[in-house]
């Protein structure tokens, strides 16, 4: 990935290093975001030529991560880290997802309370095909430093 695509979605995505697996951010609305990645061969859950199609979930929740990025920018705000709170199913098609694979990940907003408590629709496409489904819950804190153990001083 070049440096200005990388900067484009470190400009949206907390995540850094390894931990960033988005490539791409392809579109960002209020609705929801579409990103693209790579299955890249030093991902940090690779077993052998593939990932587990569990890591999928994490896939959808930069994806989600994204968006909320570019809800906070577009209300002039900082970009702040939120959680991932699980799915109650995840549907894969495959058991891995190989190597070289290019994903196009797609996050639907359902809900987002004032809470912070939101509920994504979000699937994995390869190519046409969609190869993993999930209802994503997160947390986004009103006061991410409360829940980090930071402080701003």
């Amino acid at each position: 990935m070049n440096d200005a695509v990388r900067a484009a979605v470190e400009r949206l995505v907390p995540h850094r290093g390894g931990m960033l697996w988005l490539e791409r951010i392809v579109a960002c609305d209020g609705e929801g975001a579409v990103a693209e990645a790579v299955v890249r061969d030093d991902h940090p859950f690779l077993d052998g030529d593939a990932v587990p199609a569990w890591v999928g979930i994490e896939y959808m929740a930069q994806c989600i991560a994204a968006w909320a990025g570019g809800q906070a920018l577009a209300k002039g705000k900082p970009v702040s880290p939120g959680f991932l709170l699980g799915t109650r199913r995840y549907e894969s098609q495959r058991a891995v997802l190989a190597v070289g694979t290019r994903l196009r990940i797609e996050a639907r907003r359902e809900l987002m309370g004032d809470n912070g408590l939101g509920m994504f629709a979000c699937r994995i496409l390869d190519g046409e095909l969609e190869i993993a489904v999930a209802n994503v819950s997160v947390f986004e804190p009103p006061d991410p430093d409360a829940y980090l153990g930071t402080t701003s001083e």
